[in-house]
């Protein structure tokens, strides 16, 4: 199946692509580990808990990646689902909003300010980039791969398998997706469904 977007395109969304990925490591991974750690140490109980939220929230994204090494379509569903999540999380909770605005104001709290206006605003604009590619959502695998459109998400994700899985079959991977997935929306279901009708916009349920 031909591609959706034209070529020359392709070659410029190639290299936003690789960004994204880069951005991606930066924003998603290192930042908030790096908050997390330093939260424990500044014993911050407040943004420990919003950070543990987040790390919870965001492990859709580690699992979509995971799905994308095995080429499975609904990966591209779970990648815009994770970047529209990870906002929300950050910001719907009440009592650790105010938690926070009402800490001393120190380094941390202002690295945690920023990290989260930053991260929001580079999800959400994922999220507009990659609406018109949920389309590929909705292929077969083998049209998928045939679709430059779609496939040049597949790159790093791949490169990703090449350092850290080189000899783990692309099914085994893809069934440990699926896994993470299942886990992912049960739990998901269970706040919708349970504990937010408890709590409400409550981190601490109190």
């Amino acid at each position: 199946m031909l591609s959706f977007l034209p070529i020359a395109i392709i070659s410029g969304l190639e290299t936003w692509v690789w960004m994204d990925y880069r951005l991606a490591v930066l924003f998603t991974v290192v930042l908030p580990l790096y908050l997390l750690i330093w939260a424990f140490v500044k014993k911050s109980e407040a943004i420990q808990h919003l950070l543990i939220i987040y790390w919870r929230v965001a492990s859709l994204l580690a699992i979509t990646v995971y799905l994308m090494i095995a080429a499975i379509p609904i990966s591209f569903l779970t990648s815009l689902i994770a970047r529209f999540l990870i906002p929300v999380a950050l910001w719907f909770w009440v009592d650790l909003n105010e938690e926070i605005r009402e800490l001393r104001n120190s380094p941390l709290k202002a690295s945690l300010t920023s990290w989260r206006w930053a991260v929001t605003i580079y999800n959400l604009f994922g999220v507009i980039i990659q609406i018109p590619f949920v389309l590929c959502a909705f292929k077969s695998r083998n049209e998928l791969l045939s679709d430059p459109s779609c496939n040049v998400w597949l790159d790093p994700p791949w490169l990703f398998k090449q350092i850290f899985h080189p000899d783990w079959p692309q099914e085994f991977i893809g069934f440990l997706g699926f896994s993470g997935l299942i886990i992912y929306t049960i739990f998901l279901c269970y706040f919708i469904l349970v504990k937010l009708q408890r709590q409400g916009r409550s981190a601490t349920g109190n």
